[in-house]
């Protein structure tokens, strides 16, 4: 049997979701192949308005949205529930992440999609998930970081909570669901039949702080923030900025030695065991500082990777912007844009050896809808119009007010 061009080409996704997590699980299954129908709302979902802009195009929507299609709907009218539930019954996935409970009310919750469709696979997004202690209560992102613990061990003792600057909570959610979906696909091919995947921001959270977690549970100990390994490990000053070094590992220490020329110290009991050089990290941060004291960050990695010890530069946006290895490996690419004229997106971060990943534009409101609903659904021209004329659906659009 011949093979598929794309991994996911045969798979169809109706992608509910808005802001990240949801929207972004549909983005990774786009990326793969699958057509994805964007259902938003009239006028467009409201993370298509968000900034920063590059010439007016929203960089927080293209990151998300890449690649789909655009059906823009008015679900609150009965015209629009049964255009939904008619592409339900055509479809292999649906991706929402409403509060808990919403979509029951929309009447689209998994009893109903699987009376329109046994094989549906529904994917729930949420903060805290569809069931469990604080089930009824909303968040984003932050709310993963900061319940989970991760604001209290990053950074050192007595500075308050620290976030990270990226949304790290939404991103890896998005690939649970993502991974969560791939695998019920798999199993649908024995049971021929879909089910539910409740994946939430909380949970996320949780798997980042699994380790300190389980010391603590079974200890009582809490950790101490800013606590280091072994050293090398962490960021150090240069000349004109900072370098990564992380070689804690018991097999990296001769590397580490002939690299600070200190050979002396491969017998020093001091640092024989990776528990020895912790209580004694100060002495060879020292070490550390001094040789990078007269190094820039390039001599500084040049030297240290010559001695096999990892090292990489602490860049700046604009210096991650520019490095030539997201580029050079497709992990970020350029395409066309409808307002910007070219936009850069998240690309291919997977490189299969024969299916190769689509990355598309992100499409304007509404912008399929008479190819969904003509093409998917087969409703005729007479029934489009209608609608339309009933503003069921719409390609309507505002970006008059966006920043330049």
């Amino acid at each position: 049997m011949a093979g598929l061009n794309h991994p996911l080409e045969n798979v169809r996704v109706l992608d509910l979701g808005r802001h990240q997590a949801g929207p972004r699980c549909a983005q990774v299954l786009a990326r793969m192949g699958a057509e994805v129908i964007k259902v938003e709302r009239i006028g467009g979902e409201e993370t298509r308005y968000h900034g920063p802009y590059v010439r007016r195009q929203s960089s927080y929507w293209v990151q998300y949205n890449s690649g789909k299609k655009s059906l823009s709907m008015d679900l609150r009218k009965e015209k629009g529930k049964e255009v939904l539930r008619d592409l339900v019954k055509v479809s292999d996935v649906l991706v929402q992440n409403f509060r808990p409970g919403t979509i029951d009310t929309m009447g689209f919750g998994y009893d109903v999609l699987k009376e329109l469709n046994p094989r549906i696979i529904m994917v729930n997004v949420s903060a805290f998930g569809q069931f469990g202690p604080y089930r009824e209560n909303i968040g984003y992102d932050p709310i993963g970081q900061t319940m989970s613990g991760i604001t209290m061990v990053t950074g050192d003792e007595g500075m308050p909570p620290i976030r990270t600057g990226v949304p790290i909570i939404d991103r890896i959610t998005a690939l649970h669901a993502a991974i969560g979906t791939l695998s019920a696909l798999h199993e649908r091919e024995v049971s021929g039949e879909g089910q539910t995947i409740d994946v939430c921001l909380a949970d996320t959270g949780y798997s980042l702080t699994e380790i300190p977690i389980t010391a603590y549970h079974g200890t009582k100990v809490p950790p101490r923030r800013g606590e280091r390994g072994a050293p090398p490990g962490g960021t150090y000053q240069c000349k004109d900025g900072w370098v990564l070094l992380s070689a804690g590992d018991q097999h990296h220490w001769h590397r580490v030695c002939n690299a600070l020329a200190k050979p002396e110290w491969l017998e020093d009991p001091r640092f024989t065991s990776r528990n020895e050089r912790a209580k004694n990290r100060d002495i060879v941060n020292d070490r550390i500082n001094e040789i990078l004291a007269e190094m820039s960050t390039t001599e500084a990695i040049e030297h240290f990777r010559r001695h096999d010890v990892v090292a990489a530069p602490v860049n700046t946006i604009p210096q991650a912007a520019e490095d030539p290895h997201p580029w050079e490996r497709g992990a970020m690419v350029e395409v066309p844009d409808f307002l910007a004229g070219s936009i850069a997106v998240s690309g291919d971060f997977w490189h299969f050896s024969r299916t190769p990943v689509t990355v598309g534009s992100t499409p304007q409101v509404g912008e399929h809808n008479e190819d969904v609903l003509s093409g998917v659904l087969g409703y005729s021209d007479d029934q489009i119009a209608e609608l339309y004329d009933e503003n069921v659906i719409s390609t309507n659009h505002y970006y008059d007010d966006l920043a330049e």
